[in-house]
Order: C-alpha cells, then sequence, then structure tokens
C-alpha cells in the first residue's frame, strides 16, 4: 500500500471514529434539536412582546374635537385613510369628542389622562388646525393633518363618500423584487455564519475533551498526525453536513405546510441566481467557511493546554468571524461597492459576502472564481493548521510524516 493511500485510509479512520463517537451518542439529540429551544424561546419572547406591544396599541389615541357635522365626515375620512396603512403601520386609534369653552386646555388635559395615551389631539378651524403632540407623536400629528384635509375635501365635495373606485389587478413578478433580493442576501449571509460558527466550534469541543484524558496522545503515537487532523476536520465536517441536512429538510417540508397568506408575505424574497442555483452555491460556500473556520479552530485548540486557554483562544476568532459577518452583511444591499470587493477578496468574509452576491446578482462565473480562491485559501489555512496542530500536541517542532516514514522503513 502506497504512503497516500495508507494516509487516506488512516485519516478515514480517525474520521468514522469523531462521527461515530460524536452522532451515537444521546447528547447529539439534544445538540441536533438545540435550534428548537432557541426558536421556542423566540416564540415565547415574541408572544410576549406582541401581547405588550397589543396592550400599548389598544391604549393609544388620536383625538379631534370637532361638531357632530366634521365628527361624522372625520370618521368615514378616517376609515378610508386607513385602508392605505398595514397592519403593523396603523395610525393610533381616533376618537372624536366635542370641543368645549376652552378647547387647548381640554387638549392638554387629555394628555394627563392614566387610562390611556394620546399622542396627538387637533382643535380649531379644519383650514388652519392646532394640533398639540407628544414628544414621540410627530407621526401622529402628520395624521391629524392629513385627515383635516381629506375632511376638508369631502366637505366641498358635498359627500364624505368616495369620488372614485378603482379596479385593482394583480401582476405576479417574473422574479424577485430588489428588496427582496436584498432581503434574501441578508438572510443568507446571517443564516451561513451562525450555522458556521456553531458547527465549527464543536471541533474545538472534541479537541479540548481529548486533551484533556489523553487520548490524543494515543492517537498521535498510532497514526501520523496528519491523520489526526484532516480526519478530524472530515469527520465534524460530516457532523456538520448531518445537521444541515437534518435542518435543510424541516424548513423545506415546513415551508410547504405554511398558509397561503403566510407564503404570499415572502412572495417578493427570493435570490437572483435561481433557488436550485442558490441552493448548490450555499452548500458550496458552506463548506469552504466550515474549513477555513475549522482549520483554525482545530490549530489553534490544539495549542491550548486548559479549558480555560481554550476559550480565550476561541473569543477572539469568534469575534473576528462576527467582524467578517458585519462586513459581508453591510455590503448585501451594495454588492457593486469597494467595500464589497474587499469583502469578496478577503478569505475569511469572501464566502458570506459571495452568498449575497448569489442573491443579489444573477451572475454564475464570479462564483466560479470565488470558489477557486477560496479553496485555495483552504488549502493554505489547512496546511498551516495542520502545522500548528503538531506543534500543540507533540510540543514541539518535531519532523513530519516524511522523516516519520523513512524511520519506519
Amino acid at each position: 500500500m502506497s504512503s497516500l493511500a495508507r494516509l487516506i485510509r488512516q485519516t478515514l479512520t480517525i474520521a468514522r471514529r469523531d462521527f461515530v463517537a460524536t452522532v451515537f451518542t444521546p447528547t447529539f439529540l439534544i445538540f441536533l434539536f438545540a435550534p428548537m429551544m432557541f426558536i421556542g424561546l423566540s416564540a415565547v419572547g415574541g408572544g410576549a412582546a406582541a401581547s405588550i406591544s397589543k396592550s400599548g396599541d389598544e391604549k393609544a389615541r388620536v383625538v379631534l374635537l370637532a361638531s357632530d357635522e366634521q365628527a361624522r365626515v372625520a370618521i368615514a375620512a378616517d376609515r378610508q385613510l386607513r385602508k392605505m396603512f398595514s397592519s403593523l403601520e396603523q395610525p393610533a386609534r381616533l376618537i372624536v369628542e366635542k370641543p368645549g369653552a376652552n378647547p387647548e386646555a381640554q387638549g392638554r388635559a387629555m394628555f394627563e389622562r392614566k387610562e390611556s395615551d394620546t399622542y396627538a389631539v387637533m382643535y380649531g378651524p379644519l383650514d388652519k388646525p392646532q394640533i398639540l403632540h407628544s414628544i414621540n407623536g410627530t407621526r401622529s400629528a402628520s395624521y391629524l393633518a392629513a385627515l383635516a384635509d381629506q375632511v376638508l375635501r369631502a366637505q366641498r365635495a358635498g359627500t364624505a363618500a368616495p369620488l372614485s373606485e378603482a379596479t385593482k389587478i394583480v401582476v405576479t413578478r417574473p422574479g424577485a423584487s430588489a428588496g427582496g433580493r436584498g432581503q434574501a442576501a441578508f438572510f443568507a449571509t446571517t443564516a451561513l455564519f451562525m450555522i458556521s460558527l456553531l458547527l465549527a466550534g464543536q471541533v474545538v469541543g472534541t479537541m479540548a475533551e481529548e486533551r484533556s484524558n489523553k487520548v490524543i496522545e494515543i492517537l498521535a503515537a498510532a497514526v501520523p498526525l496528519e491523520s489526526v487532523f484532516f480526519g478530524k476536520l472530515v469527520g465534524m465536517f460530516g457532523v456538520a453536513l448531518l445537521f444541515l441536512g437534518f435542518w435543510g429538510t424541516v424548513v423545506v417540508n415546513v415551508g410547504s405546510l405554511l398558509p397561503t397568506k403566510f407564503a404570499t408575505a415572502f412572495i417578493d424574497v427570493g435570490p437572483a441566481v435561481g433557488l436550485p442555483m442558490f441552493g448548490l452555491l450555499f452548500f458550496a460556500y458552506f463548506a469552504t467557511s466550515y474549513m477555513l473556520l475549522g482549520a483554525v479552530f482545530l490549530g489553534l485548540g490544539a495549542q491550548a493546554s486548559t479549558q480555560r486557554e481554550l476559550q480565550m483562544m476561541s473569543l477572539p476568532i469568534t469575534i473576528f468571524q462576527v467582524a467578517m459577518w458585519g462586513l459581508a452583511s453591510a455590503t448585501a444591499l451594495d454588492p457593486d461597492s469597494w467595500l464589497a470587493t474587499a469583502a469578496v477578496a478577503f478569505p475569511f468574509s469572501s464566502p458570506f459576502a459571495m452568498v449575497a452576491r448569489a442573491a443579489n446578482m444573477p451572475e454564475i462565473w464570479p462564483h466560479l472564481l470565488a470558489i477557486g480562491w477560496q479553496l485555495l485559501w483552504v488549502a493554505i489555512t489547512v496546511t498551516i493548521a495542520a502545522r500548528l496542530f503538531r506543534r500543540g500536541v507533540l510540543q514541539s517542532g518535531s519532523p513530519g510524516l516524511r522523516l516519520r516514514k523513512r524511520a519506519a522503513t
């Protein structure tokens, strides 16, 4: 058996060992379903926030001090104006009251009421109305000004009913909108960052465990350290693929079961290259991002002799990776800027920037160049990390595989 074949066989043996030792344990199920806990906590927090927001919306109001005739027209005009707003952008509820002897004092007193939150009060003649508003009620004041204008128009026309009735025709876009492509770029960049950091970080955990129980020394005595390094990297990459495949299947199937109304909210969101090609590119960039980050974690993790040292070394890497994600996210909406070009050229931010480019721009050829560029840096990073791994495990700059093989012969 040639030395290359022996190295591949030993590498795959280590990879299978790490894969089985990680996957066939009860704790892996906890790791696999960890996103469910995150989703559950997010749902609880989102429900609490929605409940608080709903409670606040029920108490929020804008007030119009007007006579009975103006009140009737204002209510009809308010009903028409609100059709232009989505459910999340609706102005505060309109309350109409009769003006007293001192409308200004009456309006100011409404801001002192404890049972409601008054954002704006309008009184006086509607051609030159006076509007009182709180510091955060500027939008409500603008709405009341538009309402006064609409009421005057209705009074001059002699009717509060709409003067025209438009026919609305739904047109389907041939592809995602420009804003939808930007949203897809941001979502894809964030997803790639999260899964890369989450899954690549598992390499450090296995490294710390085997350094503490001396297993790494037994492996180093049995097979070349290059096989141990590559085996661990490949084995944990297999775990990452299992994790990604499981949750990818869940997302696809859950997406097909969503209500039509929910699905139409994301109808304009999509990648410029199309979903099938985008899926392939996302996987390719995940692989390069994982290998870059995993090799760095594994190489530097071998230098730590204690768990505390390991945590201290992991923190700067994590902060650096967050900075790379921030750089790529900042260029997600402007892929032609010089900052985007810099993010594409820098190897550690390149996977994030290119997956954003795939969502924004339909050209395929830049991705072929980018993947080749990233694979070159994967080879450089893995080579450097493997040497750091050897020095960390043996605590010396001992000879490489070639001298070990010569001594064996």
